[in-house]
């Protein structure tokens, strides 16, 4: 069961370089003793509609 549906088009890398600038969006270097996790990009929990250009919820 649903409860809404998050509808997003155009990824926009222009939106994605502001969030890196403005801290919504930051760089997780995942290393720990004897293993490595990688490199990662993370955003905060709301902010994924606002690297689109287009965000729409259906309820």
């Amino acid at each position: 069961m649903y409860d809404k549906i998050l509808i997003l088009q155009r990824f926009s890398i222009e939106k994605f370089l502001k969030g890196i600038g403005e801290g919504f969006v930051y760089v997780d270097f995942d290393a720990r003793t004897h293993h490595n996790h990688g490199t990662k990009f993370r955003l905060r929990q709301d902010s994924l509609p606002d690297l689109y250009e287009t965000a729409q919820t259906v309820t």
